[in-house]
C-alpha cells in the first residue's frame, strides 16, 4: 500500500487480529446523551456514521452500564439484556455501510454514578458526588465480572467489532486498582495484586466468551493526577498484566474526573500527555493508544513519529469536523474545522442534561436533521458584520449556493473572536478563523472588509435577503469619574492599543472579567510547552509520587501586577464561566495572586484610585489602570434604520442579544440562517 504524503504515521493501516483498522486515528469514547432521545439509535446512526464515512479508523461509542448499578444517571445507557440488540444494529450497520469499525464502551460508574444503586469496592463518597456508594460484597463482586462479560457477548451479537472497557478515568475498574478507593480486606483488596485482581479477571472472562475475532481493548489509567493514585511501577504491572489476560489494545486515559488538574481545557497545551502513554507502550507488545489534548493532524503525527503510541484517541475533534481524517488524507488541512477545547457544547452541555454539540459545528449531533443542501432557489445575500455570527451565515448560505457579500466595518474578520484569540491559551481560535476564512474563499462569498454598510449602500444593491449580524460594543457605566485617564475599556486592552500599569483594577468579574484577569496577570515570558504545563500544575513526570503529583506542588506563578476583580452581587465569582473550564481557571488566577472581591458598590474614581463601598466599610483600590468589563450593548443601528426604510432583515448574534459574549450561540444562529433562505 501506497505510503500516505501528508501525515503517513497517522494514516497507515494496522493489523489486529482478524481485522485491519485502516489508518490509526480513533473516535474516542464521549457522553453525547443522543442514546437517551426518543429516536436515539437513528441520531447516534447518522452521527457515527458520518465520522465513519469521513475516514476515522475505529469508533468507540460513548459507555453502556453492564447492570443498573453501574449508571451514571438514571435511565443511562445500559446492554444488559437481549431485548435491547435491535436498536443497537441501527448502529452498528450504519457504521459497516460507511465503511467503518466500532467498539462498544462497557463503563460501569462505581461511586460516580448518580441513582440510590450506586456501588463501589468500598463505601467512600467521591468529591465530586452527593451519594456515598454501597460497598460491594464478594458474590455482587463476581456478579460484576460476569455483567461485564454479558455486555461484550451482547455487543458482539449487535455487531460491534469489539470492545472498549473503561478502567480509567476513576470509574468502578479504576476504584478497584486505587488505595485511595479500594479499602477491602478480601482478595479483591490491599495489596497491589489483589487491587488489579477484578479488571484481570474481566478481561480474562471477556476473552474467553467471545469469538476469537472479537477485539478487546482497556483503557487504562496512565495517570491519574490523585493522591495515593498508583504510581508508574503499578501502572506499568497492570498494563503487563491485562496484555496477557487477552487485551489486543492499550488505551490510555488521563485523570480522575475528580482531580483538579485540567487534562483537555484549553489551558492545556497539544500533546501534553503522550509521555504517560510512552511508558506503557515500552512494556508492552500489544498497540497502546494516545489521548487528550491531540486536536490536529500534525499533533497526532508528532506523538506517533516520537513513538509515544500506535493509535490516537480523539473524541472532540470528530465532533467540530467529521472529515477530520479525509480532509487530512487529501492534504486538506485547513479546511479542517479543529477542535478549540472551549468544552462550551459539548462536556458542559452534558452536565446540563442537553445532548453534546459543537461550537465550532453546530452540526453535531443534529445529523439526522441538520443538513446543508443546495438552495432550491439561489439568491443574493448581505450579510452585515464579518464576527462568529456573520462568517458563518456567510459560508453556510455560500455553501448553498447563494450569491453572499460579507460586509465588515474593521480591516480584518472575526469581530469578537479576534479580542477572545488574545487571551492566554485560548489562541485555539486562531484554527475557528482560519477555517470560516476558508471556508468564505471556497463559497466564493464577497468580502468587502474596512466598509461600514450604510443604509443607502444596502438598498442600492438590492438583496433578496439580509442578515444583520453587527455584533456587540462594551457596555458603558455611569460613575464620578468614568472619564478620568486611568480608565480604559476591556478591547482597548485585549487588542494592545492601550497598556495596563502595575496595579489594575477590573470592574465585572463575568466570563470577560476573568479573560483579562488572566490576560494582565500572565507573565510577558509566558511558556506555553506542555513541560511548562506540567510544572505549573505539579505534575511529577517522573510518576514517582503516587497519582503522578509532584511533591513540591503547582508552581506559583506570581502575576507582574497587582490585580482586583470586583463583582456588584455577593455571590460566587464566575458563575458564567464554562462548568468545566472555569475552575481551573480560576485556580490559575489564585495562584497568580490576583484578589477577587464579591459584593462591591463602586461609588467614583478619583487620581487615588477606585472608590468603593464593601460590607458597609468605604474604601479605595489604588489602581493606575480601571478596566471595564461590564457587559455588552447590542449594535443595532443599522438594523434599525433598515428597518424605519422599511427594509426587511434578519439579526442574529450579539447584534439581538448581548449578554455574555458568546460564540456558541452566534455561530449556531448564523449557521440555522443560513439554512432557512
Amino acid at each position: 500500500m501506497t505510503e500516505n504524503p501528508h501525515f503517513p504515521l497517522m494514516l497507515a493501516p494496522l493489523k489486529l487480529r482478524h481485522n485491519e483498522l485502516k489508518n490509526r486515528v480513533i473516535m474516542g469514547a464521549m457522553h453525547t446523551r443522543l442514546e437517551n432521545a426518543p429516536d436515539g439509535a437513528k441520531r447516534l446512526s447518522k452521527f457515527y456514521a458520518e465520522r465513519a464515512k469521513g475516514g476515522v479508523g475505529l469508533i468507540i461509542t460513548g459507555g453502556y452500564a453492564p447492570n443498573v448499578a453501574g449508571h451514571l444517571e438514571m435511565n443511562g445507557p445500559l446492554l444488559n439484556e437481549r431485548a435491547q440488540i435491535k436498536d443497537h444494529q441501527i448502529v452498528t450497520n450504519a457504521v459497516h455501510e460507511a465503511g467503518g469499525k466500532i467498539f462498544l464502551q462497557i463503563l460501569h460508574a462505581g461511586r460516580y454514578g448518580g441513582t440510590l444503586k450506586t456501588v463501589a469496592p468500598s463505601a467512600i463518597r467521591a468529591p465530586i458526588s452527593p451519594l456515598t456508594p454501597k460497598a460491594l460484597e464478594p458474590a455482587q463482586v463476581e456478579q460484576t465480572i460476569a455483567d461485564f462479560s454479558t455486555c461484550a457477548q451482547l455487543a458482539n451479537e449487535a455487531g460491534y467489532d469489539g470492545v472498549e472497557i473503561m478502567g480509567s478515568e476513576g470509574y468502578l475498574i479504576n476504584q478497584f486498582t486505587a488505595a485511595r478507593t479500594n479499602q477491602r480486606d478480601d482478595k479483591w483488596g490491599g495489596s497491589v495484586e489483589n487491587r488489579h485482581r477484578f479488571p484481570l479477571a474481566i478481561v480474562r472472562t471477556i476473552r474467553a466468551e467471545t469469538p476469537d475475532e472479537f477485539i478487546i481493548m482497556y483503557r487504562i489509567s496512565s495517570l491519574e493526577l490523585v493522591e495515593d493514585g498508583a504510581t508508574a511501577n503499578d501502572i506499568i504491572s497492570l498494563a503487563k498484566d491485562i496484555e496477557q489476560a487477552g487485551a489486543d489494545i492499550l488505551s490510555t486515559g488521563i485523570g480522575w474526573h475528580e482531580a483538579r488538574i485540567p487534562t483537555i481545557a484549553y489551558m492545556v497545551p497539544r500533546g501534553t500527555w503522550s509521555f504517560a502513554a510512552k511508558r506503557i507502550k515500552e512494556a508492552v507488545n500489544i498497540p497502546v493508544v494516545v489521548s487528550n489534548r491531540l486536536n490536529t493532524p500534525e499533533t497526532v503525527e508528532k506523538v506517533l513519529r516520537d513513538g509515544h503510541g500506535d493509535l490516537a484517541y480523539l473524541a472532540r475533534p470528530l465532533l467540530a469536523d467529521p472529515d477530520f481524517v479525509n480532509k487530512a488524507a487529501a492534504g486538506e488541512r485547513d479546511q479542517i474545522n479543529i477542535c478549540i477545547a472551549c468544552n462550551q457544547a459539548c462536556l458542559d452541555y452534558i452536565f446540563k442534561a442537553k445532548a453534546a454539540t459543537c461550537l465550532v459545528n453546530p452540526r453535531a449531533g443534529h445529523e439526522a436533521d441538520l443538513q446543508i443542501t443546495a438552495a432550491e432557489q439561489p439568491k443574493r445575500i448581505a450579510v452585515i458584520g464579518g464576527g462568529a455570527a456573520g462568517m458563518a451565515a456567510a459560508s453556510i448560505a455560500g455553501a448553498r449556493g447563494h450569491s453572499v457579500t460579507l460586509f465588515e466595518a474593521n480591516d480584518e474578520l472575526g469581530g469578537q473572536l479576534q479580542l477572545a484569540r488574545k487571551v492566554p491559551r485560548k489562541d485555539e481560535f486562531d484554527e475557528t478563523l482560519r477555517y470560516f476564512k476558508n471556508q468564505l474563499d471556497t463559497h466564493n462569498v464577497d468580502i468587502k472588509t474596512g466598509v461600514a454598510a450604510s443604509v443607502q449602500m444596502i438598498m442600492d444593491e438590492n438583496f433578496d435577503e439580509i442578515i444583520i449580524a453587527t455584533g456587540v460594543s462594551p457596555r458603558q457605566i455611569e460613575m464620578d469619574g468614568i472619564d478620568h485617564a486611568s480608565v480604559v475599556s476591556y478591547p482597548q486592552i485585549l487588542s494592545g492599543e492601550k497598556i495596563c500599569g502595575n496595579n489594575v483594577a477590573i470592574i465585572g468579574a463575568g466570563g470577560i472579567g476573568f479573560d483579562v484577569a488572566d490576560f494582565l496577570s500572565a507573565l510577558e515570558s509566558d511558556d506555553r510547552t506542555p513541560q511548562a504545563f506540567l510544572k505549573d500544575w505539579g505534575v511529577d513526570q517522573g510518576l514517582e509520587v503516587k497519582g503522578g503529583l509532584s511533591p513540591q506542588g503547582p508552581s506559583l506563578e506570581q502575576s507582574p501586577r497587582q490585580i482586583t476583580l470586583l463583582q456588584r452581587t455577593s455571590g460566587k465569582p464566575g458563575r458564567s464561566l464554562g462548568f468545566t473550564t472555569g475552575w481551573a481557571l480560576k485556580k490559575a488566577l489564585k495562584r497568580r495572586g490576583v484578589n477577587i472581591l464579591t459584593g462591591v458598590t463602586y461609588e467614583r474614581i478619583s487620581d487615588e484610585g477606585l472608590h468603593i463601598v464593601m460590607d458597609g466599610e468605604q474604601s479605595i483600590i489604588a489602581a493606575d489602570t480601571i478596566v471595564i468589563c461590564a457587559g455588552q450593548e447590542s449594535r443595532t443601528s443599522l438594523h434599525e434604520e433598515l428597518s424605519m426604510a422599511g427594509v426587511s432583515t434578519h439579526i442574529i448574534g450579539g447584534a439581538a442579544k448581548a449578554g455574555e459574549l458568546d460564540a456558541l450561540r452566534a455561530i449556531s444562529q448564523g449557521y440555522n440562517m443560513a439554512l432557512s433562505l
